[in-house]
């Protein structure tokens, strides 16, 4: 019997709190302002290993499967953009979704100076990560506390706000499928 209670004192009680309910709370414990500089540290890493991967591929990457996904003209007119803009392109690109996490490749394929491709992916983090965390930040807090207010509302807030997105992505659609049409026709 003393035996038994040696094993079972090993084994938590099911309504004790457990290892992740532990960490989860120490996460969602941490201040806003930490999560900011943990999220710019992520995306400096990321640019780095983006553009050494694209520095040690080289033009393969053009020919590799995120190659052909972003395709060809895409990435010569970033190529364009990076050869007129260097670095400031680099910094530039934090603000343009698409080009985000398409730039740091080419960048690394041209081989631009990569003490100004730190400096101006360090500023973008600086910059970019605070400025979209308490903007993200302060538009759920603000849609929270107008549906904590006024269900309908919000919910009509969100049902516009999805509208409008898909909108503007089928507008997108047409008008690069109309582009490529008028690119065909008159090739």
């Amino acid at each position: 019997m003393f035996g038994m209670r040696l094993v079972a004192a090993g084994v938590p009680e099911p309504t004790s709190a457990s290892f992740m309910s532990t960490l989860w709370s120490w996460l969602t414990s941490l201040p806003l302002w930490l999560w900011v500089v943990i999220g710019a540290i992520a995306l400096f890493g990321a640019f780095q290993a983006y553009y050494w991967i694209g520095h040690v591929l080289g033009t393969r990457l053009y020919a590799s499967r995120l190659g052909r996904k972003i395709g060809q003209p895409n990435i010569l007119r970033v190529e364009k953009v990076v050869e007129k803009w260097g670095a400031l392109a680099v910094y530039a690109c934090f603000w343009v979704p698409g080009l985000r996490h398409t730039l740091p490749w080419v960048a690394g394929v041209l081989r631009i100076s990569y003490p100004w491709y730190v400096v101006a992916s360090a500023l973008g983090c600086l910059t970019w990560v605070p400025v979209t965390s308490f903007g993200l930040y302060t538009v759920i807090w603000g849609w929270l506390k107008l549906a904590a207010q006024s269900p309908i509302l919000a919910g009509t807030v969100a049902v516009v706000v999805i509208a409008a997105i898909i909108g503007f992505a089928r507008w997108r659609r047409r008008r690069t499928a109309r582009r490529e049409a008028d690119q065909l026709a008159s090739a």
